[in-house]
């Protein structure tokens, strides 16, 4: 330091401020070691995600995707960088001598004198910096470069341009991407280029004289001219974007395509605009002779007055006076443009439209109940209820659980046909163990997989106290191991739609295999050729910092022939090897040539179909029964083109997952296949065992029925006035919210129909009315010649919808009856789906009801609810007597052919005792209103309970004087034998 006391310093000269070498050397070992770390973290996902893809035999997917994201950032980073780093460069250069100095550059000259020694440096930095901002920017592009690249003809031209559908498609998106790249490298060299000939005296604010050299005017013009060129572009392309516009009209909140003000005024106005561009972008250029900005400034301010006139004022004039004044003649080619177009794009262009009266004979009720054994499996073992009684009487272990809701499918019964079948896996559940033998071992070495598929059939229960409880499902597969009519198959489950932990397998650790009831615990260790090796020591620090687990680096319970299982789940499995496919919410297993198979539908879409309409995916595929793991996936895209073109498979065992080509006319599946070739199999791979257990998938179904609501109509003119507009009624047996009624599979005959085919169903309702106004049914067996064909049943008469059934079946005395009796042992009534099915002209409304709680707690069927032709519901023992009491057979009155007359009948009265005694009937009023005024109290406020309580009240009572009516007006019973007990009151009403 210098001497500051005025004689010569004394004693040894101390350096302050400056660390020891040693101090150095270890602050610079620990930034090697950080920068090392920060490095070695990143190769470790880099690392793990080649070892994941290259065991499931699908590294082609990552090297095609990671190549394409690398040459993007490349590519484009460096055009950005270059781009900045010249302008600024060339500004430089161009800076003017700095001879007599204003006050402005004078207060500007320290900024220059202290980037002077690093001003290369500064360069490299801001060009790196713009430079890996955009190349990160480009990378998110990899999947619009792959189309545009690939893209495959669509075949089919649009009506205004008559371009191919695969240039909106493919094309527009990527100019689209290139403009917006273009228009940022010209936005950000020209604020680099002004800012360094402001620093450099080039431009002037304050200082007198001439505010900008005649070498920065130059350089900003031309800068400027390349703005407006690509703004010239920018106008012709928004000429080919009017076809994919989304705008509203009073149909619709999603209509796409031109309208006739596009047509009329915005697609002239952005031709002249371009041409006016053109000419403004040529008088900046000329700056470089002429030296002054008079021409392009003028040029400029016209083409932003035109903008306001020709673009915004003139469209606003011609919708205001040309089309409000007589919208429906104007917009009506337009709107059938937009019909057709819609229709093709979501495949609903082939739906079978009749008309069907919902009106029955009543002279006809021998052929109705005769027909009606037929018409339709009635799946009374609602997969979406009883997945209680699947956990209660085969889950066997508390580690193990049943998804929420099971699935249904078709597997051969004992007669050899195919029989409706609700099945379910038996997955592992780690939440469920008791905390105390919780712990990393525990989690991810001993408890690693579920076991056993379960089912049962769909149409029928117990029946036989001897065989199980009755009410609950047949089972036609069972135990652990599992047993039955399935197939022989691998039971061992590692890969399901609740493992969402990782496991590590095969190596030195056990697993637990099962636990018998009665028998040894059993053991195993994993053989399947999954999972990524963990015997090397780079795999399991690069999985150690994966995971943010060093356990995995030093534990002694990996070892030799230990492998690592993730990534598990059916969906997370397909989206990571098809990431251009969207998946469906609904995996469903099936038992395939002696493995456990999960079935994934996968989708092709894009936004850019000229004209077709677009829906958001996650709101069109709610309903009741959408939870998180059902959603669809990228629930949150906006699509106008969806086909199920790919068919995957997941193994529950192995995890190998196969995808199948199923729509082989599907251009955009066409395209991806090329861009990622030898990933998707031929269709003519699918072996006819797996084949069989393909059906119509149930997000593809919702997004055409919502779609259908509308276009259904193909009448610009009824599709215009909306009189016709149909909705998805809400489910009128869930409580908990208003969600649209889930779509059923189901074995029935449609109208015309020989034979029962497995199909999706759903029912429509008028838009903001309650009855009946369309049906459809969609051919869902893989192996029909009619598969995916949609038919649509239009209600030409007055019918009741499903919430009216609903409601009128809780208006039902019987209904009251049963609700109070199951209070009464701290059990409550669930209903089922309720099934809609047409019959004869008229439409057979089916409803399985179960009791839950008391010393059974879980859904036993219990009643069955039946319907007809307006007629009133009836709620009996069994589907049998349902449909005899519905179609007035088997009464006291009249017994069947060749029934014992002198036997009381096995099926009691229609007409309750006495109905048509005055005090019965005094009765049955109070009952129903009192339980009107119970719905409307819980409809109110359900937590409401001293209301509530209240109203129940009231409701007893009135079954009470109900029942003691009937005891009145009925012949006095028989005496008991003896020992025996008289059946309830209750019972007996």
């Amino acid at each position: 330091m210098p001497d500051r006391g005025g004689g010569p310093p004394t004693g040894p000269r101390i350096r302050v401020g400056r660390p020891s070498r040693r101090v150095r050397t270890l602050l610079m070992t620990l930034g090697v070691l950080a920068v090392l770390a920060m490095a070695f973290v990143m190769f470790a996902g880099f690392w793990t995600d080649w070892l994941w893809y290259r065991s499931v035999n699908y590294s082609s997917v990552f090297t095609t995707t990671l190549w394409t994201k690398v040459g993007l950032f490349a590519v484009f980073g460096l055009l950005m960088a270059v781009a900045v780093g010249l302008n600024i460069w060339l500004a430089h250069r161009l800076r003017p001598p700095l001879s007599a100095m204003s006050l402005e550059q004078q207060s500007l000259d320290r900024y220059r004198m202290g980037i002077a020694p690093y001003k290369k440096w500064v360069l490299l930095a801001i060009t790196a910096l713009v430079g890996l901002i955009a190349g990160a920017s480009a990378t998110g592009q990899w999947k619009t470069w792959l189309q545009w690249v690939n893209g495959v003809s669509f075949g089919q031209k649009d009506p205004q341009f008559k371009m191919d559908v695969s240039f909106y498609a493919f094309d527009l998106p990527w100019y689209r991407f290139l403009l917006g790249f273009g228009f940022a490298a010209v936005v950000l060299s020209l604020i680099a280029a002004a800012l360094t000939h402001y620093l450099y005296g080039g431009l002037r604010i304050t200082s007198p004289g001439a505010r900008a050299t005649a070498a920065a005017t130059g350089h900003l013009s031309v800068l400027l001219g390349l703005f407006v060129s690509l703004k010239a572009v920018a106008y012709w392309l928004d000429r080919y974007g009017l076809a994919v516009k989304s705008s509203d009209i009073k149909s619709t909140d999603n209509w796409t395509g031109l309208r006739y003000v596009d047509a009329n005024a915005y697609l002239p106005a952005k031709t002249i605009l371009f041409c006016i561009a053109v000419i403004c972008a040529v008088l900046f250029f000329a700056t470089l002779w002429r030296r002054t900005w008079q021409l392009p400034v003028i040029g400029f301010g016209l083409m932003v007055l035109s903008a306001i006139l020709i673009g915004g004022l003139y469209p606003a004039i011609v919708q205001k006076f040309q089309v409000q004044p007589n919208e429906l003649a104007k917009e009506s080619p337009y709107i059938q443009k937009n019909i057709d177009a819609t229709r093709e794009a979501y495949g609903i262009d082939q739906a079978k439209q009749q008309d069907y009266s919902g009106k029955v004979d009543p002279n006809r009720k021998a052929q109705q109940r005769a027909a009606a054994n037929s018409a339709a499996s009635y799946r009374v073992v609602d997969s979406n209820v009883v997945s209680p009684a699947f956990q209660q009487l085969q889950q066997q272990r508390e580690y193990y659980q049943f998804p929420t809701t099971l699935d249904v499918d078709r597997y051969p019964g004992p007669d050899g046909k195919p029989q409706d079948t609700v099945i379910g896996l038996r997955e592992l559940d780690l939440n469920a163990i008791p905390k105390e033998k919780r712990n990393w071992i525990n989690d991810h070495f001993n408890y690693t997989h579920g076991y056993g598929a379960i089912a049962a059939k769909g149409t029928s229960v117990v029946t036989d106290p001897n065989k199980g409880t009755v009410g609950s499902p047949d089972f036609t597969e069972s135990g652990l191991p599992t047993t039955g009519q399935l197939p022989k198959h691998e039971q061992r489950i590692y890969y399901g739609e609740k493992t969402a932990q990782y496991s590590i397998v095969g190596g030195p650790q056990r697993e637990l295999d099962y636990e018998p009831t009665g028998g040894d615990t059993q053991y195993t260790s994993y053989k399947g050729k999954s999972g990524v090796s963990l015997s090397n020591t780079l795999n399991r620090a690069a999985y150690a910092v994966s995971f943010s687990e060093p356990r995995i680096l030093y534990s002694g319970a990996i070892g030799e022939g230990s492998k690592i299982l993730y990534n598990r789940t059916p969906k997370e499995r397909v989206e990571a090897v098809a990431p251009w496919l969207t998946i469906d919410g609904d995996a469903y297993p099936a038992v395939v040539e002696g493995r456990i198979q999960w079935i994934v539908d996968a989708y092709t879409t894009t936004n850019g179909y000229p004209y077709a309409s677009r829906t958001t995916l996650g709101d069109t595929t709610a309903d009741s029964l959408t939870t998180s793991q059902r959603a669809v996936v990228a629930q949150q895209n906006q699509v106008n083109y969806i086909r199920n073109s790919v068919k995957a498979t997941v193994d529950a065992y192995d995890g190998s997952v196969k995808l199948y080509q199923w729509d082989t006319k599907d251009p955009v599946l066409k395209t991806w296949m090329k861009a990622f070739p030898g990933t998707v199999k031929p269709k003519g791979d699918i072996s006819p065992e797996l084949k069989s257990h393909l059906r119509y998938p149930q997000d593809m179904f919702k997004v055409q029925r919502e779609l259908l609501t509308r276009y259904h109509v193909t009448e610009p003119d009824q599709f215009y006035s909306g009189s016709d507009a149909w909705q998805v009624p809400d489910d009128p047996t869930n409580k908990k919210d208003t969600s649209a009624v889930p779509p059923y599979y189901l074995s029935l005959k449609m109208p015309g129909d020989e034979e029962q085919k497995f199909s999706l169903t759903t029912t429509f309702t008028p838009s903001g009315r309650p009855n009946l106004s369309a049906y459809m049914a969609v051919d869902a067996d893989a192996n029909s010649p009619d598969y995916g064909s949609i038919r649509l049943l239009r209600v030409t008469g007055t019918v009741q919808g499903p919430s009216q059934v609903q409601s009128e079946l809780n208006g039902v005395p019987e209904v009251a009856t049963f609700v109070r009796d199951l209070r009464g042992t701290d059990s409550d009534i669930e209903y089922g789906n309720l099934l809609t099915i047409p019959l004869d002209g008229g439409f057979l409304y089916v409803e399985p009801v179960y009791a839950r709680g008391g010393s059974a707690n879980y859904p036993l069927l219990k009643k069955v609810a039946v319907a007809y032709g307006g007629g009133k519901p009836v709620f009996k023992d069994s589907l049998t007597e349902s449909l005899d009491a519905a179609f007035g057979q088997q009464t006291a009155e009249e017994p069947p052919p060749g029934e014992d007359t002198t036997k009381p009948p096995t099926t009691p009265p229609t007409t309750p005792p006495g109905a048509n005694d005055p005090a019965t009937k005094k009765a049955i009023e109070d009952v129903l209103k009192a339980y009107d005024e119970v719905n409307s109290v819980l409809k109110k406020d359900p937590t409401d309970r001293e209301a509530v309580g209240r109203a129940e009240d009231q409701l007893d009572a009135a079954l009470e004087r109900l029942a003691a009516a009937q005891r009145g007006a009925a012949a006095p019973p028989a005496a008991p034998p003896a020992g025996t007990k008289s059946p309830p009151a209750t019972q007996a009403s």
